[in-house]
């Protein structure tokens, strides 16, 4: 993982077409901007952990009904 400091007004960029720009910052909340192609899905983390946990459960559900 690569960590990096920026202030807001600075960004990163991830390839040639991915662009993350800090917009603010205040008292531990940050604000992020991502400028990326429409085809580039972009998923909050807690959103994409919740679909993972939920394909894991629906995985474990389908393997003890063939059981069953």
């Amino acid at each position: 993982m690569l960590v990096v400091g920026r202030k807001p007004g600075e960004y990163v960029m991830i390839g040639k077409d991915i662009m993350v720009k800090v917009i603010k910052s205040d008292d531990g909340h940050l604000r992020l901007g991502i400028d990326a192609p429409k085809s580039t899905n972009i998923i909050r983390g807690e959103i994409y952990e919740d679909q993972l946990n939920n394909r894991q459960r629906n995985q474990t559900i389908d393997i003890l009904q063939r059981i069953l």
